[in-house]
């Protein structure tokens, strides 16, 4: 027992003289948890409705008063058509669409029954669903509160018809799947390249590639381009799968998928080959990276969408390249969206690839002299 105290006394001594490794026992976990908490909120806290109103009544403008008087309805518009209300749903700017009848008025007046209809984007099957359930809750009170009013003539029921776009089906893997392709290619390109770096170090094999004519450029694509051949192959496996094991669609096109997929995986190689440049060891990697993925995770809308963050939070994501893919794959698998509704992710995921992969170059650079 006094063995077993003296070797315990040395192991807690070791552990407090090393201040990198308390550090990152004590404010890595402490951070995520708050992150975990703030960010991965599955509650619909704001929901942007366009509206398209060829009525332009006083009895329409009340419906549309009475349905964004809801905290969580923020209306971003009238549109001139249905065309146009659809587009911007198809770019992400709406949640809800309304569609109000020319004779809304009219019948209404007349105490004929109307139907409005809803669009909504069903992309994230679970805001749908609750998208779906808040207006027809909105609408049975507005029909009470309308019905029965004295010195107005009885008005007919109003109901809503539904239509779910991009997911009638309302099935929720295809927004976890699509969501989770970016955060197994960046997490595990990452991976890969940290350990592969990081053998050169602990090999030196590094100082023999000094004594090499090739450039550190050329060196350092020499050991991505494997890494990226394997990991492409990867993401091909993880498409197949996800059509075959979760029918997720593939509306739009897929050489454009694999663009962005590429731009994914180069980022993550090069944010692994920029852990192993700061760390002295495996170990050190090790815990950088536990540092950095799980709130790149977190923030991507993988799991949770964006819109359900905190609004603090929320411009914070849009640092995170992961996000930007995962807009790419639910906008081309699910959406059938193309590079003209694309094109600001794609731009995001090139700078974010070539900015990564140049400071690495720039820190491999800086290892061999």
């Amino acid at each position: 027992m006094k063995r077993f105290r003296a070797m315990f006394r040395k192991e807690v001594n070791q552990v407090r003289a090393d201040r990198r490794l308390a550090f990152s026992l004590i404010v890595p976990p402490l951070l995520q948890v708050l992150l975990f908490g703030f960010a991965l909120d599955v509650e619909v806290n704001e929901l942007r409705i366009g509206v398209v109103d060829p009525s332009r009544s006083a009895e329409s403008r009340e419906l549309v008063a009475s349905i964004t008087s809801n905290p969580v309805f923020h209306l971003r518009g009238y549109y001139a058509s249905i065309h146009e209300l659809e587009d911007d749903l198809n770019r992400g700017r709406l949640d809800v669409g309304l569609v109000i009848p020319v004779d809304f008025a009219k019948d209404r007046l007349r105490g004929r029954s109307v139907r409005v209809q809803l669009i909504l984007n069903a992309v994230n099957a679970n805001t749908a669903t609750i998208s779906e359930g808040y207006v027809r809750a909105l609408i049975s009170a507005y029909n009470a509160q309308v019905t029965g009013v004295p010195g107005k003539p009885q008005a007919g029921p109003l109901t809503a018809d539904v239509t779910f776009l991009y997911n009638p089906g309302l099935v929720t893997s295809w927004y976890i799947v699509t969501g989770v392709f970016g955060v197994l290619l960046v997490l595990n390109a990452s991976i890969v390249a940290v350990a592969a770096m990081i053998k050169e170090k602990e090999t030196g094999t590094v100082e023999q590639l000094l004594m090499t004519p090739a450039s550190s450029t050329e060196v350092i694509a020499a050991k991505m381009a494997p890494l990226f051949v394997l990991l492409f192959g990867m993401a091909t496996v993880v498409i197949v799968v996800a059509k075959a094991v979760f029918d997720v669609p593939m509306r739009g096109s897929i050489p454009l998928l694999a663009c962005a997929a590429a731009l994914c995986l180069l980022t993550g190689i090069a944010l692994g080959t920029l852990l192993s440049t700061v760390s002295a060891s495996a170990q050190q990697a090790q815990l950088l990276a536990l540092f950095i993925n799980p709130p790149m995770a977190t923030l991507s809308g993988a799991l949770t969408p964006i819109e359900a963050m905190p609004k603090w939070l929320q411009p914070v994501t849009l640092i995170n390249p992961i996000r930007h893919f995962g807009e790419i794959s639910r906008g081309i698998l699910v959406k059938g969206a193309g590079l003209a509704e694309l094109y600001l992710n794609f731009l995001a995921l090139t700078g974010f690839a070539f900015i990564l992969l140049a400071i690495s170059v720039w820190r491999f650079r800086k290892q061999l002299t």
